[in-house]
């Protein structure tokens, strides 16, 4: 009997882990997009004056369009090339940032928002296509790819830090001027060291796909965004409502149309279905508890914006840690499936330190995020090269939209679901005497507060930072109860699956 040798996959050299580092430049710009206007929100409605409307698009629209058209030019990058995609959203970014910083208006500001948006949608599911493309080794991908997943987080960590200390230094819209460098380094270094891949068989764009999409995603999106901040309200369900119609219409698309844009057959590949869902629910953890330590480092500590940013980010720290210790593990031989399962409990646990939480316990609460922040990771790092390893090559950059989609979603639920469990918590041990503003937001209840004459106003304040403890604890709990059915939901699917382990790398012969 004849045994066909099986040439083992090229190891990466130099050039490609250089390629890398490239490649992290638009995926740290385009995460820290997302929170870089935190702190020049002031000093641009001083100097544009927006009115609240066009404030709240300054802010929303961004994030909007970026979820919006992920799926489109993940599937758009298949067939014109990841590389040239890529190339073309960075001088959109770069253009893009150079008339926001300039803008003179707050109308041309949100434009210049929106095109951001449009180059970050091009830009994050080229960046990871890319990486599976450049590390076709399984071992060398997984540490690529927990290298990707730390900038990733990191970036919306530093967004915020970062436009604080130029805002402080320089004018607003030296916030936007940062991302001019990165992408010109990019548009230089790439054609040099970036291969282009495409998929040589792709059929016919599915032109009417790409609305379809956009209105299943921006309703759902914008909807479960509005609720934590001003609950149920009829308004909200019904756009979500409409999107999830638009989705059952785009679902029936993709099964029916003769060169779909998400084609079905990717949900059949072994563990990708899983992995989708499961960076959903990841998501979902991380996201739900920023909206409530954020305003607890500022409302219930009393830190300034720029003091709780630099809080914020010591919980990010020990992610750098944990990516490359994880995919160690799973190089010496740990499973990956109980990988997985040991991140999301160490995220449930995370949210277990945050439910002993009290009105001054700022270390028990950075604690807990970390230990949250570090489960997640845990996650990230292997269900994203789990769903990258079992979709086609040629469907690299579809698989990366959806998985960076599913995100998106999973955030916006985590928010929107934890937010409302904290918030009803808290207007519900609000006292009831308190003035009906006091009832709605802690902001609101600090505002009046302040209004009030003598020790009234402080039994006030100390009342309302006990209440929004209250909710966080509440929220909390919820959150640990959703990640802990995770970690039992991938012990099981993981388990049934048999999701492969990263070899080793192999060791040369002794001569």
């Amino acid at each position: 009997m004849t045994t066909i040798p099986t040439t083992p996959p090229a190891r990466a050299g130099r050039r490609e882990w250089t390629a890398l580092g490239v490649l992290m430049l638009p995926l740290l710009l385009v995460s820290m997009d997302v929170s870089v206007l935190y702190f020049a929100i002031p000093a641009i409605s001083a100097d544009l004056r927006p009115t609240g409307t066009q404030q709240l698009w300054i802010f929303d629209i961004y994030a909007f369009v970026l979820a919006g058209l992920l799926m489109t030019m993940g599937s758009l990058g298949d067939r014109v090339g990841r590389r040239r995609l890529l190339l073309i959203g960075a001088a959109a970014f770069g253009a893009a940032s150079l008339i926001a910083a300039h803008a003179d208006s707050a109308e041309t500001l949100i434009a210049a928002r929106a095109v951001l948006g449009i180059g970050g949608a091009t830009l994050m599911p080229s960046t990871l296509a890319l990486v599976r493309t450049l590390f076709t080794d399984p071992a060398q991908r997984a540490t690529a790819i927990g290298l990707w997943a730390g900038v990733l987080t990191a970036g919306v960590a530093l967004g915020s830090v970062l436009s604080g200390v130029l805002v402080e230094f320089f004018w607003w819209g030296s916030v936007f001027l940062v991302n001019l460098p990165a992408m010109a380094l990019l548009l230089v270094l790439g054609p040099m060291l970036l291969p282009e891949s495409k998929d040589p068989d792709p059929g016919r764009f599915d032109r009417p796909s790409v609305p379809l999409s956009m209105a299943a995603v921006l309703p759902v999106v914008y909807g479960l965004k509005e609720i934590p901040s001003h609950g149920w309200n009829v308004r909200y369900v019904v756009s979500i409502t409409v999107g999830l119609l638009f989705a059952a219409l785009f679902v029936h698309r993709q099964r029916t149309a003769a060169s779909p844009m998400i084609p079905p057959a990717l949900f059949r590949s072994r563990g990708f279905a899983p992995a989708v869902a499961l960076n959903l629910l990841a998501l979902f953890g991380m996201m739900g508890s920023a909206y409530f330590t954020t305003q607890y480092l500022q409302s219930v500590l009393g830190k300034s914006a720029m003091e709780a940013a630099l809080w914020a980010l010591l919980p990010s720290v020990p992610i750098g840690l944990a990516a490359p210790l994880v995919t160690h593990l799973v190089r010496r031989g740990v499973p990956r499936e109980h990988v997985v399962t040991a991140g999301f409990a160490s995220a449930a646990g995370g949210y277990g330190v945050l439910a002993l939480a009290g009105p001054d316990s700022l270390r028990l609460v950075l604690a807990g995020c970390a230990v949250l922040a570090c489960g997640v990771t845990m996650v990230t790092t292997q269900i994203v090269d789990l769903a990258l390893s079992a979709a086609p090559v040629e469907r690299s950059g579809t698989a990366s939209s959806l998985m960076e989609t599913g995100a998106e979603f999973g955030g916006a639920l985590g928010m929107a679901v934890l937010g409302s469990v904290g918030t009803a918590v808290y207007r519900r041990n609000v006292p009831d005497g308190a003035p009906a503003e006091a009832h709605e937001t802690l902001g609101g209840a600090l505002a009046v507060a302040e209004r009030l004459p003598g020790r009234a106003g402080d039994v006030l304040a100390a009342a309302a930072r006990e209440a929004f403890t209250d909710g966080m604890r509440a929220a909390s709990v919820a959150g640990a109860v959703v990640l802990t059915a995770a970690a039992a939901l991938a012990a099981l699917s993981l388990r049934r699956i048999r999701v492969p382990r990263v070899p080793r790398p192999a060791r040369k012969a002794a001569v």
